[in-house]
């Protein structure tokens, strides 16, 4: 989303992403017109994954998304496209665990950056730390873990984020996190957060904000914290809703047909729905990736198919302590027992996309009981609203896991719009 500032300027802005995962928050910014200057993450693949997104723009910049494509067939291999993407376009992806160690060398490279580009501020940043330690979930399963919850490393990594809002001191910025914030360790972590980024210059408000309303067909709930500098005049955005008649089966219905163990790199016959075409997520130059089925067990499959039947008989789910002794392998008998559970094909949502899906797909089975397994890689990256063109790195495990924390992109640029608004607003009143 450009404005036309004047008649000959039109106006743009800037942004850093932080933790920035597989890049759903900055893909939503790229979209609604922000300029990217860095990214950084410190896992391989994802940082992969945005170097691989990042030649995508080049390339569609320059008109050269052929060679996209031939890396996305496989024609050409991973070190021979990059070859071809200028290392200015690379460099911005910072593949780096930002701690008090790291930071001063993360500050110089994005420093570097921006004298090459002439860069004298910085409009946003955005990102989230890791959210396992704030998470609900996360703290449901905290007595099997190694560090106990109130002493994990990653409850102060807003300590870094703030030094960041430090140094640079941009317009706005963006906090996303899961809704167990509020409450992490007694409440304690959420008041430590708030204080850090007032302390650093800034007004700040938190709402939870559920991606559904954005557009996207999942059932997301998270807590989005955007915050400006102090007497800037600007606020909380108020986010456009987004209303679609369309259902998660739309999603799906011109990807082919799979059983477990197979796999398909072109598009079903059938045309592909209005919601995807119309919000972007396939195009009709896509190439088909990533749609890729795990080889489940055929007690899995058993499973499956009577937890489809079940959802197709008036939606009911499945108990695990209902299945037949044979078909149960799990110890646990009193939680958890929704772990094999359907993606709602024939609602307007579905439940949210996690990492777990790393693990195993039981949680996220496809909904047409001919195909009876559970969802790809693509099919998550669609529910989640990700272009078809973008592409995963890493092994199918590491996707997932990529696909399951990101931010969704449609999410994203509906609140980038939001921020994008409240900057231009702030230009016109000379703020």
């Amino acid at each position: 989303m450009c404005i036309e500032k004047s008649n000959t300027v039109e106006q743009t802005y800037n942004f850093i992403d932080l933790f920035a995962g597989a890049g759903g928050l900055s893909e939503g910014f790229l979209q609604a017109g922000f300029k990217p200057i860095a990214h950084v993450e410190m896992n391989k693949f994802a940082a992969k994954t945005l170097e691989t997104r990042s030649a995508y723009y080049y390339l569609k910049g320059i008109n050269n998304l052929s060679l996209y494509k031939k890396y996305l067939s496989g024609t050409i291999s991973r070190e021979n496209f990059m070859k071809q993407i200028p290392a200015s376009i690379t460099k911005t992806i910072i593949n780096e665990i930002m701690s008090d160690e790291t930071l001063p060398a993360i500050f110089k490279t994005i420093d570097g950056i921006m004298k090459i580009r002439g860069i004298a501020k910085i409009d946003v940043i955005v990102g989230g730390p890791p959210c396992q330690a704030y998470s609900l979930v996360g703290r449901a399963q905290s007595s099997h873990m190694e560090i106990p919850m109130e002493e994990d490393p990653r409850n102060y990594l807003y300590k870094l984020y703030a030094r960041f809002l430090k140094r640079y001191q941009p317009r706005m910025f963006v906090f996303e996190n899961v809704t167990g914030i509020e409450s992490a360790n007694g409440g304690v972590t959420w008041k430590n957060i708030q204080k850090y980024l007032k302390r650093v210059g800034y007004e700040i408000e938190c709402r939870e904000q559920n991606a559904h309303t954005f557009g996207v067909l999942q059932n997301r709930r998270r807590m989005i914290i955007v915050g400006w500098l102090k007497k800037s005049g600007l606020k909380y955005p108020d986010f456009l809703e987004i209303k679609t008649d369309a259902i998660v089966n739309d999603l799906f219905y011109d990807l082919p047909k799979l059983h477990p163990g197979e796999s398909s790199n072109k598009y079903a016959k059938s045309k592909a729905r209005n919601y995807v075409i119309e919000s972007g997520i396939r195009t009709k130059d896509d190439v088909l990736t990533l749609h890729n089925c795990r080889p489940n067990l055929e007690r899995d499959i058993k499973i499956y198919r009577r937890a489809v039947e079940l959802w197709n008989d008036g939606h009911k789910r499945l108990n695990y302590n209902d299945l037949p002794e044979e078909l149960k392998t799990h110890k646990n008998r009193h939680s958890f027992t929704d772990r094999f559970k359907v993606v709602e094909g024939d609602e307007s949502c579905c439940h949210t996309i996690l990492a777990h899906l790393s693990k195993d797909g039981h949680y996220f089975i496809h909904p047409d009981i001919e195909q009876n397994r559970s969802i790809t890689v693509r099919e998550a990256a669609r529910i989640q609203s990700f272009p078809d063109s973008y592409f995963f790195e890493g092994p199918r495990t590491a996707q997932f896991v990529q696909i399951g924390n990101a931010v969704p992109p449609i999410m994203a640029k509906g609140i980038a719009m939001g921020i994008f608004e409240q900057l231009y607003k702030g230009d016109l009143n000379g703020k």
